[in-house]
């Protein structure tokens, strides 16, 4: 149990003055690493962060939502597997002419990804045949943050109380009695979330981790506010992230409208979306009749004609279209505050362009994933809102941050973060039963980071490879947990060419091989993930890989997913005891939890003991009998 930290008040100048300084510095760094990807024109070398993909064209296209173009775009010369990238949907995108440094680069949001293609969403049509695909620094965000947190310095009211409770100037309170009946398809640690949530009067703390059903408490938290008559503003840092709370909604039976361009929405939920739900509305096709006709009367005016026109004709058609589309607007304003006023719950990224709500308040705001959003991002939502729910997990990994010594000044601790370490259990419930690893896999995250209070429920508690029905028991090994370790086998790591990155040949080829055998024991390459902690490693395992459906990818990418069973590789391999960035204890608390049958881990226990968490967990492999060598395996061929 934690208790308040007797932390002073944070003068609210100097806290919002420092964020816009890390901002600014976080903007710099994108900017920065933005132009050198840009300077490179050389295939390898530019794709090897995975924030570039080059010699791209366009395969197909069709007309998206919101009059942009939606484009298909794979490699010129293949169709396989796209190179290890980290776009996602709703990443802001540059595309330019490849091998043309001074072409014109337009703007673009990825609105889907699949193995072999990226779907990007654009206004103008590239101008180019031959492409190159840049993630783009997002100002614009940015840009609302900042004026987010100038909203909350000078604030008062209901925002204003939320403020000063975020800076420690007043302490939480919550109602007393507040009954809410258990839910049947929560269990008790969640019910207790709940009816702690409903009690707050401004602030409550979902701390939800690996497995433990966080999103599932939280959508019961909303559909509570809601059967209280109350409106409600769910958010989250991505746009997965607000549509798997949306999709969660829907299936609940709960009306929602999504905020966004519908090019940022998974197609599953894009019929709950602002633009879709305004398409249906009674005034609709008044308003597309009103704009048609305003765009034949700007062509007529614009046409060339042999006979002179009356004098002031093609004026006065040219004010006839001004004043269609100035109506048409009106009436498509009044159509979007009548589909957002029947709305009890309004879903939405933290850092969306919340104008278009500007007339509305919430008594709610629910933010999942609260830890995976820089602290600016909350600020944006909550001056709509009376209370305010948090809901993540700060034992995994925080937001991804560029500028290192913003991060070391503090840039990388989330809001959620920092309150759940000053206020403690005052606002904070823990979820203790998780349904996703069997007992033995959730041992030492349990232990080492919940201080061993979590359970497995028994419907994942002791399952096995072999209970699936397509693998037999006599064909695989069943052990929860196998830990191979490679000291003394002279695996060394490498340093890529461009020395960005690291990699681990030999290590990525024991991984290939256990990989080899679960699929040769019955199970899909699609319910196996194999997790490496470098890029270059990722890429190297994707090059090798016999499997088209495998995913590989690094910690940050499956933050949040789950496999039946998972392979990774540590890499770290060298004569003075370095691990990097694996010293981040919350970064192998992720990669260590995305099993729910079986986990095997790989790496060098002489390089990996010089790490005091680290010497921790291979002292656990060996308590559960989990250790071995390659030496065995050797020794088998």
């Amino acid at each position: 149990m934690s208790k308040p930290k007797q932390s002073q008040p944070i003068r609210p100048e100097k806290h919002f003055a420092d964020f816009r300084r890390w901002l600014e510095m976080e903007s710099e760094a994108e900017r920065e690493r933005l132009e050198e990807r840009r300077k490179i024109r050389n295939s390898a070398d530019a794709e090897r962060g995975g924030e570039t993909l080059l010699d791209m064209v366009v395969r197909n296209h069709s007309s998206g939502l919101g009059g942009r173009y939606l484009l298909t775009l794979q490699k010129r010369k293949s169709v396989d597997r796209l190179p290890w990238h980290r776009f996602k949907v709703g990443s802001p995108v540059l595309l330019s002419p490849d091998g043309d440094a001074s072409g014109r680069a337009i703007q673009g949001v990825v609105s889907g990804r699949n193995h072999d293609s990226l779907e990007v969403a654009v206004s103008d049509w590239p101008e180019a045949d031959r492409l190159r695909v840049d993630m783009s620094p997002d100002e614009v965000t940015r840009k609302r943050q900042v004026a987010a947190m100038s909203v909350a310095e000078k604030a008062t009211g209901v925002h204003g109380r939320l403020r000063d409770l975020f800076l420690y100037e007043r302490a939480p309170s919550f109602r007393q009695n507040v009954r809410v009946a258990p839910s049947e398809r929560l269990n008790d640690s969640q019910n207790a979330a709940v009816q702690f949530a409903v009690s707050a009067e401004d602030l409550a703390i979902v701390h939800g981790p690996p497995g433990t059903g966080k999103t599932t408490t939280v959508v019961e938290i909303i559909r509570q506010a809601i059967a209280n008559g109350e409106r409600v503003l769910a958010c989250a840092p991505s746009n997965t992230g607000v549509d798997n709370l949306l999709e969660r909604l829907v299936l609940a039976g709960e009306s929602a409208v999504r905020l966004g361009h519908p090019a940022r929405v998974l197609e599953v939920v894009r019929n709950h979306t602002l633009d879709a739900l305004v398409a249906q509305h009674d005034a609709y096709s008044v308003i597309q009749d009103m704009i048609r006709e305003a765009e034949q009367l700007e062509r007529r005016a614009g046409r060339f004609t042999r006979g002179r026109p009356a004098p002031g004709q093609k004026y006065q058609q040219r004010q006839e279209a001004r004043d269609l589309r100035k109506h048409a607007r009106i009436m498509e304003r009044q159509a979007i505050n009548e589909v957002l006023a029947d709305a009890r719950v309004v879903c939405a990224t933290v850092s969306f362009d919340f104008n278009i709500i500007e007339d509305h308040e919430f008594d709610l705001l629910v933010i999942d994933e609260a830890c995976q959003s820089v602290e600016p991002g909350c600020w944006v939502p909550l001056k709509f809102a009376h209370r305010v729910v948090l809901a993540g997990d700060h034992c995994q990994l925080p937001p991804t941050i560029l500028s290192k010594p913003a991060a070391k000044e503090g840039f990388d601790v989330s809001l959620m973060q920092r309150l759940v370490e000053h206020y403690g259990d005052t606002v904070t419930r823990l979820l203790t039963v998780q349904y996703r690893m069997h007992e033995q896999i959730m041992r030492f995250s349990s232990d080492t980071f919940y201080d061993g209070t979590l359970t497995a429920h028994e419907s994942v508690a002791q399952h096995k490879l072999s209970d699936l029905p397509t693998i037999p028991a006599e064909g695989v090994d069943d052990a929860p947990v196998v830990f191979y370790d490679t000291a003394g086998a002279g695996w060394e790591e490498k340093l890529e060419e461009n020395g960005l990155s690291k990699l681990n040949p030999n290590e990525g080829k024991l991984v290939l091989e256990q990989v080899a055998a679960l699929c040769e024991a019955g199970l899909s390459p699609t319910d196996i993930a194999v997790i490496a902690p470098y890029a270059a490693q990722v890429r190297w395992l994707r090059q090798h890989c016999e499997y088209d459906k495998l995913e590989i990818d690094t910690v940050d990418g499956f933050q949040g997913r789950e496999k039946e069973a998972v392979v990774m590789c540590t890499v770290r391999s060298n004569t003075n005891g370095e691990v990097g960035f694996l010293s981040d204890s919350r970064r192998m608390n992720v990669a260590l939890t995305r099993a729910r049958r079986k986990l095997i881990v790989i790496g060098d226990s002489a390089t990996l003991g010089n790490d005091e968490f680290f010497t921790r967990l291979l002292q656990w492999f060996e308590d559960i009998g989990a250790y071995r060598t390659v030496w065995e395996l050797m020794s088998n061929d």
